[in-house]
């Protein structure tokens, strides 16, 4: 099934094909440079994701795929969340978000707990088709340890593992994360479709 992924990001666009696996062909935006994405001006989640879905599905036959991802930390009322991806900024890099995170966090006393978050939004022709979410739980650590993954996996230790996702190989990484969950849950109605 050919799936296209509303994206530039060549780590997110890597770790789809490997969570989807052989039975999905995806590409991305890198082959369609005329698609532009919508500013993401949603409140949530599912709100970005939609966004991005439908824009990129418009006159196409093909399924779209867009997600929308991030870090929930419960010592900062659920920020970053939407804005994970520029929390210390529009050009931020991955370094900086979480450079700007520890800082905050340093500050305060409270525990530790954050969950990752993602929903992806399946869309057609403009219209969307469902939304599908993943949450892993898990905590913040200072200093960052890993080297692995991208954003903020090097400060988020899931429950129940000693390692950060950062630490992790990128099998085990792909069997628990949040975004495995929410392929999961899509996977199941893309079966549905294909039948």
């Amino acid at each position: 099934m050919e799936l296209l992924l509303a994206t530039r990001n060549p780590y997110k666009t890597r770790e789809f094909r490997e969570l989807l696996g052989r039975g999905f062909n995806v590409k991305d935006l890198s082959l369609f440079p005329e698609i532009a994405l919508p500013e993401e001006i949603g409140r949530t989640f599912a709100e970005n994701a939609t966004l991005k879905a439908v824009a990129a599905s418009q006159d196409r036959q093909s399924l779209v795929i867009a997600d929308d991802s991030g870090l929930e930390v419960d010592a900062l009322g659920g920020a970053p969340g939407i804005y994970s991806a520029r929390y210390a900024g529009g050009n931020a890099s991955d370094r900086n978000n979480v450079e700007k995170l520890l800082g905050e966090l340093r500050a305060r006393t409270e525990k530790r707990s954050a969950r990752f978050r993602c929903v992806i939004a399946l869309a057609q022709n403009g219209k969307v088709l469902g939304t599908f979410e993943g949450v892993v739980e898990g905590r913040i650590v200072d200093p960052p340890r890993g080297a692995g993954g991208f954003g903020y996996d090097p400060v988020f230790q899931p429950g129940g593992f000693e390692q950060t996702f950062a630490e992790m190989v990128a099998e085990l990484k792909n069997k628990i994360s949040h975004r495995a969950k929410a392929i999961a849950a899509l996977t199941e109605a893309l079966r549905e479709i294909r039948n």
